[in-house]
């Protein structure tokens, strides 16, 4: 058991660019909450249609797994549609449903949490990393936004929901006074809101199927290709919890092209179609940290140890990654797309923002040299952890801009876990 939710969400179609709605488009899918994403219409009309099927009597279901409050959201069909994970239902949140986070705080104080991690920012890293997903265009993260939404399903203290009920008897009883209220119903939740899809599994069930059964050669390529991505992004956002059952993997094995009914005979074989092969990363909420762990553990990265961490880096990762990363403009537009985000949060600090962001850019200083350095992943990992502080900090840049780079000393008392 991890401190993340261990959500299970499942194959999703090839993303393609977000085409921006125009305002007739955008205003078709008005949401209660101000849930307005007028640059990426696929995404707002699944959101408001949640809202649709909530206002309407929908409720969206509590996880079981995992340790923190996690809702499948479905539509008006009762098909799931998106995961939301509330704020303040974080593992270390306030209003966390779930208690074995409240029996570790109170057994184990001194090993509360992640030291180098900001509490209760979770789902700002789930929307940060799809943000860096489709800024470096891996596409392997299922699209997720920062959105609000309100369910009776959600955990509220009594409070809250006292002052819900009776103003739902005021306005029954008395319209007139009702109808000033600004909000009847419970106050929505902030938190991160993630696509859901379908069809994949756990990567350790396919990897250790494919341990004994070989993919074919065209198969394999692509999966190292995907593996890569996914390396990529979880170096880059020090993801701090990345094993095997917080990725996932769909595998379709081979079959004949559409229409073919018949049997492959013998001499025919040109009609079958390789196994296709897909990955998504989820569970991306214990990442950015504001310093590389250096107490108790080191939070490493699980795929390390795969056969596919041993194979340098190929050349299509590196065409597709390398020119973006060596570019600091680049690198400094994302750390600004990322201070967009984060400033959003009530508890923003801009301190702790400018380090996690020198903790990003060290991590990024390691894996171009690593890309250049036809490396591994697994040498990737093994490489001086780094830290690279702007001079000057601001979205005003200059020819002059300077980056102070430091080493950490300090190790984890534990390495493996």
């Amino acid at each position: 058991m991890t401190d993340s939710d261990e959500i299970h969400i499942v194959e999703r179609d090839d993303v393609t660019p977000h085409r921006p709605a125009s305002h007739t488009e955008s205003s078709q899918y008005e949401t209660l909450y101000g849930n307005n994403f007028p640059r990426d219409l696929e995404f707002q009309q699944v959101v408001w249609e949640a809202e649709m099927a909530i206002a309407t009597g929908g409720r969206p279901e509590l996880s079981v797994k995992g340790t923190s409050g996690c809702y499948f959201v479905k539509d008006r069909n009762a098909k799931i549609i998106g995961v939301f994970k509330p704020k303040d239902e974080e593992p270390y949140g306030k209003l966390n449903p779930k208690w074995t986070k409240w029996m570790h705080k109170l057994c184990c104080p001194c090993c509360f949490g992640r030291s180098c991690l900001v509490p209760n920012q979770g789902y700002l890293s789930e929307a940060g990393a799809s943000l860096v997903d489709r800024k470096l265009q891996l596409n392997i993260v299922p699209n997720t936004k920062v959105v609000k939404l309100a369910s009776d399903t959600f955990n509220y203290n009594a409070i809250d929901r006292a002052k819900s009920r009776t103003k739902h008897s005021i306005m029954t009883k008395v319209p007139a006074v009702g109808k000033k209220f600004h909000r009847l119903g419970l106050p929505p939740k902030t938190g991160s809101f993630q696509l859901f899809v379908t069809g994949y599994k756990d990567a350790d069930f396919w990897l250790r199927k494919f341990d004994s059964e070989d993919l074919p050669v065209s198969t394999a390529t692509k999966l190292q290709h995907l593996f890569e991505r996914l390396v990529v992004l979880d170096y880059i956002i020090r993801n701090t919890d990345r094993g095997n059952d917080n990725w996932l993997i769909k595998y379709e094995p081979a079959s004949t092209p559409k229409g073919e009914d018949k049997e492959v005979q013998e001499g025919e074989w040109s009609l079958v179609e390789n196994p296709d092969i897909s990955i998504a990363a989820i569970d991306n909420g214990l990442a950015f940290p504001f310093k590389h762990p250096d107490e108790w553990r080191a939070y490493p990265y699980h795929w390390a140890w795969l056969p596919q961490a041993k194979v340098p880096f190929s050349e299509e990762i590196k065409e597709l990654v390398l020119p973006q990363l060596s570019d600091m403009n680049f690198v400094q537009d994302l750390c600004d797309d990322l201070y967009d985000l984060f400033k959003t949060d009530k508890g923003f600090d801009r301190r702790t923002f400018t380090k996690q962001m020198g903790v990003m850019r060290g991590q990024i200083l390691n894996l171009t040299q690593a890309l250049k350095d036809n490396k591994s992943p697994v040498q990737l990992v093994q490489m001086p952890v780094v830290t690279v502080e702007r001079t000057k900090e601001g979205r005003v840049r200059t020819d002059s801009d300077q980056y102070t780079q430091s080493f950490s000393h300090r190790a984890p008392f534990f390495s493996w876990c």
